[in-house]
């Protein structure tokens, strides 16, 4: 079964082709900085590499650009679009409806799109390439992998907000948790590699960002909640910020609902703090001296290390942390931030084995270190591959 995997984050898509159950890729690409004139568009074969910036403005536009590669004459690796049988769409926020992987209806689009309000970042996306994949590959099975699905089993203590019960019970405002196609496959990675059941924080780093807290491969704590707007500073968002700040901002300084939305979701985070959104920028002009750029570094590594701690304590101990993403597989700067001063939870980070590079997975420690630091490359596509595949099969 061929099976194309689509992964459309807040300003990026990756996109696969596996053909499954043999688990084998048969294209891959990214397209990234989707809204900027200098979008980066990547695209790989066996036989076929190559990269190229040109201007995405839009996922819509950038889905349509998937297509024509893959159907390209010369370097594509499909003769019509017939061949794939499936679509696979990440899907952030399925809330309360959807637990599991399911085959998209009408209905499930009119849901997705009900949840926009709490993913306003990342469903609008979504829907958007559910309704161009229709239209283009008009013989495939579409279906939805949800970010909420593995974080299903953090228990109430953790997802229940202490605010009025009927706020739960009848209008289902609670943690939902996000990014969980990634934190469920790292950290049965990580399981596979320390070689049994263990405490371990997953940390996704990308233009959005969580953590998780782990126990015996399952999600018991995490750093996102209703929507992904919280937490961990990322791109463009603030992450946690105490609501009062929301009041004062409407009723001192006359910002409407709206604009108080977006200031918080598009507008804040390292974008804010420094006028660049792409850490890569951001790393650059920090290493040239930029002082806004240095202070959001050290404030985005200051909000990791204080999850790290404070999931520690949940977990009742730790063995491994793991960086993913983006952000936590490429930065070393980033990561060695992070780790400093941070000798009391057993992390002792290797200076050398942080600066390799490498694909695989790997351990960045010291001998000595007690917790162990990993690295493991997400890999959102085979799960969701792997999920549609099981899905359409039974």
């Amino acid at each position: 079964m061929k099976i194309l995997i689509l992964n459309s984050g807040s300003s990026s898509i990756k996109y696969q082709l596996m053909l499954m159950p043999a688990n084998e890729v048969i294209c891959s690409g990214m397209i990234d900085r989707i809204g900027l004139e200098s979008s980066n568009v990547t695209y790989k074969t066996k036989d076929v590499s190559f990269e190229e910036t040109v201007s995405i403005l839009t996922h819509k536009i950038g889905l349509e650009k998937v297509a024509s590669l893959l159907l390209n004459s010369e370097t594509g690796v499909i003769k019509a679009t017939s061949e794939i049988e499936a679509v696979g769409h990440r899907v952030v926020h399925g809330g309360s409806y959807f637990s599991d992987t399911v085959t998209i209806t009408d209905e499930v689009k009119n849901k997705i799109k009900e949840l926009s309000e709490l993913a306003p970042l990342h469903n609008p996306a979504h829907l958007v390439g559910i309704n161009v994949a229709e239209e283009i590959f008009t013989t495939a099975q579409q279906v939805a992998v949800f970010d909420t699905a593995f974080h299903q089993t953090i228990p109430v203590e953790a997802y229940k907000y202490a605010i009025p019960n009927y706020l739960l019970t009848e209008n289902k405002v609670r943690v939902y948790g996000f990014h969980g196609t990634s934190h469920k496959y790292v950290s049965e990675q990580a399981i596979q590699y320390l070689e049994h059941n263990s405490k371990i924080i997953t940390i996704h780093l990308g233009n959005g960002c969580s953590m998780t807290a782990i126990k015996d491969g399952k999600s018991i704590d995490h750093t996102m909640g209703f929507s992904p707007a919280n937490g961990l500073i990322m791109g463009t968002r603030a992450g946690d910020i105490d609501q009062s700040v929301i009041f004062y901002m409407m009723k001192n300084l006359d910002y409407t609902p709206d604009e108080v939305n977006s200031i918080l979701l598009k507008q804040s985070g390292m974008l804010g703090l420094t006028g660049y959104s792409d850490l890569r920028d951001i790393e650059s002009e920090a290493e040239k001296g930029n002082k806004d750029c240095q202070l959001a570094l050290a404030m985005n590594a200051y909000r990791i290390r204080k999850y790290i701690g404070s999931y520690a304590a949940v977990l009742n101990g730790l063995d491994a942390i793991v960086f993913t993403a983006g952000i936590g597989e490429n930065s070393s700067y980033m990561r060695k931030l992070v780790c400093t001063d941070m000798e009391y939870f057993g992390i002792e980070l290797d200076n050398d084995k942080n600066q390799i590079r490498s694909k695989s997975n790997r351990e960045i420690n010291t001998e000595a270190s007690k917790t162990k630091i990993l690295v493991i490359p997400t890999d959102e596509e085979f799960e969701i591959a792997n999920q549609v595949y099981h899905l359409l099969k039974n």
